[in-house]
């Protein structure tokens, strides 16, 4: 069963059952993920229901008990994360795939907006601001969405650096964040253990952490003082950087904004090295 036929179950079923039961199949359709890999226990902490009544949820939706519900709660949710099971669904598929991917990166950039509060983006600027020093962390195409926010934040007069797999471990490289500093971290599944290593030892260090993950479940967010969330879907390839993208364009946008004159006087010496026609060619004439 694959998580669309899981979901089409659950809302199937959730008009007849009572109160407290639907309150618990709304919440395990819209946190599939973080139900999927969290212990029974957790879930009921988090609700505030009895185990008992978690195993009567997973029997009226056909499933043996709670443990038989998990495994296809795992299943669906590492089927998407799986690039040839992808692949293959989409070869299989009666849809029409770009019409598709335009829809569901669609439905991305919407559902990364709707996550992120005024709250949070908020706190995001003022930790950011008050850093000495910012490290901006990814793996794999986590990288990307990493990189892209320590070109924004450089670009702003901000003491930004990229933390990168190569000669030196991710541990390594974190060593020389200290109290000051603020580890920035993209973390998009599948989750990697020397990142969530590498974020755990920054923490202990006493470096405040920001992380961008799709998920409350991804073992980043454990040390994160500052968790934003993303919507990453997308029916190839694992997961998708147009909403964690549009996520770093929102908040270096707000934070230039908020650093006034400070990212204003950067930003202008960054337009004269634009401008310097011994590196690069004159934009349709123009000169400052």
């Amino acid at each position: 069963m694959d998580s669309a036929q899981l979901q089409a179950l659950m809302m199937g079923k959730i008009g007849d059952m009572p109160n407290k039961a639907r309150r618990v199949a709304e919440y395990l359709l819209a946190n599939m993920r973080e139900a999927a890999f969290r212990s029974i226990g957790e879930v009921a902490d988090e609700l505030r229901v009895s185990k008992a009544q978690l195993v009567r949820v997973a029997r009226m939706l056909g499933f043996s008990g709670y443990s038989e519900l998990k495994d296809c709660l795992q299943k669906a949710i590492l089927e998407q994360v799986n690039p040839a099971a992808m692949l293959a669904k989409a070869v299989n598929s009666q849809e029409d795939l770009p019409e598709t991917i335009h829809r569901m990166e669609h439905a991305n950039l919407d559902d990364t907006w709707t996550q992120l509060s005024p709250q949070n983006l908020t706190a995001f600027c003022d930790l950011v601001e008050n850093a000495r020093n910012l490290y901006c962390l990814g793996w794999g195409i986590s990288s990307l969405v990493a990189e892209s926010f320590q070109a924004r934040l450089r670009v702003m007069g901000l003491n930004a650096f990229l933390l990168k797999r190569g000669t030196l471990t991710l541990q390594e490289q974190v060593r020389s964040a200290g109290e000051q500093d603020v580890l920035l971290v993209c973390e998009l599944p599948s989750y990697v253990v020397e990142v969530t290593e590498s974020v755990e030892a920054a923490h202990r260090q006493g470096t405040r952490v920001i992380s961008i993950t799709d998920s409350p479940a991804a073992p980043v967010c454990r040390f994160a003082d500052l968790s934003l969330f993303v919507s990453a879907a997308s029916p190839t390839f694992g997961s998708s950087i147009i909403g964690p993208l549009f996520l770093m364009h929102v908040l270096t946008s707000v934070l230039a904004v908020q650093l006034g004159d400070r990212s204003k006087a950067a930003l202008e010496e960054q337009a004269r090295f634009l401008h310097d026609e011994r590196i690069f060619h004159p934009v349709f004439g123009l000169r400052y």
